[in-house]
């Protein structure tokens, strides 16, 4: 694990002499930023001997509560753990009042014991050595899908879209609409603006299948690691500005029953030690029989990432709310499937020259931990390589009306189906499993316990 050396603080102080504020935060299991607000003279401490936080930070539900099953909190006496700043983390925030900069922290492996093994970027980090230790380096991008939100409810305290700048609240999904895109242009230019002062490579802006509904591509890097840690702050980022112009960034899988869901796509290829595509195939090669070369790698991917979708379900779709995104005809795929350009499978190979040959794995809703996501991702194509796993043939067409092997879409299957999977148990790390386990099952508990409008709606006066 590399971390910032005191050079990088040095500079920035330097640089920045106006800026007192430094919000320090680590990624906890959820995919939630947790940390502190320090002031200017605390930041040179950080880089030299770390920052102390709490065990029981990267033991909590996503509403921040305490779960003892993880052995993080009383077990422990909830103990300090030294976390050390990430190279390149620390940054302007643009979006503030205040001048303020940010730097993101990660557990010590050794020093941040008994947290580190707890620490979701460690998990990552573990299946980008075991892919390079057989000579693969993985480049991979992610795609976040978003609405935005007013931060005022409607009549009946539902959300509804923010007004665009013509003070008109969309109604419409206008997708791929330019219009839509003009009317978001304040938000957009100060969103563009903050991700180049923190780095981010920030691409294509797209309005997406719903009324609010935006897309911002964020380019390939050839480290996976750095490619996740771009797409945790640009969560962050995109809130943060949001906030700003009066709206609110939602990441929901499915805030809108009747709407669109927002997901996580993750775009991933392997290259050799010299930067070449090892997936570099024409579409032909991919789908002859038999492949060779890089088609059959390309399909050996796939069939590992096929072969333990199911057993990964808990990560990809974290949450209660994940589930129900899977829906008919609603781009988000509901079986184990692929196919070449085609967007209603689980598995998409996109078009193009052969060069840029990559997966586009579209499982995940936007409220997935981008870490977790991404290391399972890796360990699943990894185990395809390694077994030489073969995908089947790739759907060609409508892949909802030909799903025979739908994936479970409820929550509760998807948490056992990981707690018994001793595939994700080698891929993530007994302990991680069972402290995320540990936190999922008792976000289980407290939703399925939580009487709501809908009970009554349904239930009140027919039960």
């Amino acid at each position: 694990m590399h971390f910032a050396d005191l050079q990088e603080a040095d500079a920035f102080l330097a640089a920045h002499p106006g800026v007192q504020s430094f919000e320090l935060f680590i990624i906890d299991p959820c995919g939630v930023p947790r940390g502190k607000l320090l002031r200017r003279e605390e930041l040179r401490a950080v880089y030299r001997e770390g920052r102390p936080l709490p065990s029981s930070i990267l033991g909590l539900t996503i509403r921040g509560e305490d779960v003892d099953a993880t052995g993080l909190v009383w077990d422990v006496a909830d103990a300090d753990c030294r976390a050390f700043p990430l190279p390149g983390s620390l940054r302007l925030q643009t979006w503030r009042a205040t001048p303020t900069a940010q730097l993101q922290v990660s557990m010590h492996p050794q020093l941040g014991l008994p947290a580190s093994i707890a620490d979701p970027r460690h998990v990552l980090a573990r299946q980008v050595e075991r892919l390079k230790a057989d000579g693969y380096h993985p480049v991979m991008a992610a795609e976040l899908e978003f609405y935005l939100l007013d931060q005022a409810r409607d009549a009946e305290g539902r959300p509804q879209p923010a007004r665009q700048a013509n003070g008109l609240r969309p109604q419409a999904p206008q997708v791929y609409g330019v219009l839509e895109l003009e009317q978001l242009a304040p938000f957009l230019d100060d969103l563009y603006a903050a991700c180049a002062a923190q780095g981010l490579p920030a691409r294509t802006a797209i309005s997406e299948y719903a009324p609010g509904q935006v897309e911002i591509t964020l380019e390939h890097r050839a480290d996976a690691l750095q490619a996740m840690d771009e797409a945790v702050r640009y969560k962050r980022l995109v809130r943060g500005v949001a906030q700003r112009h009066g709206y609110q960034a939602c990441f929901m899988a499915k805030p809108f029953g009747e709407l669109a869901g927002s997901g996580l796509h993750m775009h991933v290829s392997l290259a050799d030690a010299q930067g070449h595509n090892l997936f570099a195939s024409e579409v032909d090669e991919l789908l002859g029989a038999p492949p060779s070369g890089a088609a059959a790698r390309l399909r050996q991917a796939i069939g590992g990432l096929l072969a333990t979708l199911e057993e990964g379900l808990a990560v990809f779709c974290p949450n209660a709310n994940s589930f129900r995104r899977f829906q008919a005809n609603s781009y988000a795929p509901l079986a184990r499937s692929w196919g070449v350009n085609n967007r209603t499978v689980s598995l998409r190979v996109p078009g193009g020259p052969a060069a840029s040959r990559h997966i586009e794995h579209r499982i995940c809703g936007a409220d997935a931990n981008p870490y977790l996501a991404a290391a399972l991702l890796l360990a699943g194509l990894h185990r395809g390589l390694r077994e030489e796993l073969d995908p089947g043939a790739p759907i060609e067409g409508n892949g909802y009306a030909q799903a025979r092997e739908v994936l479970p879409t409820d929550w509760l299957s998807a948490l056992r189906g990981l707690q018994a999977s001793s595939w994700a148990r080698e891929a993530l790390g007994e302990d991680f499993q069972r402290i995320y386990l540990a936190i999922k099952q008792e976000e289980y508990r407290q939703f399925m316990a939580e009487v709501g409008e809908q009970d009554w709606r349904w239930y009140l006066g027919h039960a």
